[in-house]
């Protein structure tokens, strides 16, 4: 088995779906007008504790995380769909620094422990947000917000990083 105590890596969360700028139009419908949903928001990027794991190998060959991105908005005011959140697990006793390894962000303490390091982009409006009795028919919709991104270091407390458990050993027998 092997072990790690430290690793960098990059998160990116998901970005917000764009707006949808859409009318109805039917055949036997007099007066149309805007049918343009609301885009979905972006899946952020949680670190969860866990008991059973003691290392961080995990990191060591795959450091590119990204959340899945929000669907746009479409016709017939449907709102495009949230971006799935991405749950990292990490061992009891890990600490989240910020990319000049000294700024403590995080210290993962107890089994359970959930902390959000990225949040996901907010969806865009679509253009039923914008009708108003003056602008019956509004050409305007908004893009979805980018999600965070961030490089991160993970490093795991040991007993090593405590103190010192006892003498060493003289070397005579």
């Amino acid at each position: 088995m092997k072990f790690l105590d430290q690793a960098k890596i990059n998160l990116k969360a998901g970005n917000g779906g764009a707006g949808s700028a859409s009318f109805r139009r039917e055949k036997f419908v007099e007066f149309g007008g805007p049918d343009g949903g609301d885009g979905g928001d972006g899946g952020s990027i949680l670190f969860e504790a866990e008991r059973n794991l003691n290392t961080l190998i995990d990191y060591r060959y795959s450091q590119h995380f990204k959340a899945q991105n929000g669907k746009p908005g479409s016709k017939k005011n449907k709102t495009g769909a949230n971006g799935k959140d991405l749950i990292l697990k990490v061992p009891v006793g890990t600490q989240v620094f910020e990319e000049d390894n000294k700024t403590l962000i995080f210290d993962f303490k107890k089994q359970g422990d959930e902390f959000v390091v990225a949040s996901g982009g907010k969806g865009g409006l679509g253009n039923v947000r914008f009708k108003s009795s003056t602008n019956r028919a509004p050409r305007k919709f908004t893009k979805g917000k980018i999600g965070e991104e961030f490089i991160i270091w993970l490093q795991l407390k040991t007993i090593a990083d405590i103190g010192i458990i006892g003498l060493p050993n003289a070397g005579t027998s």
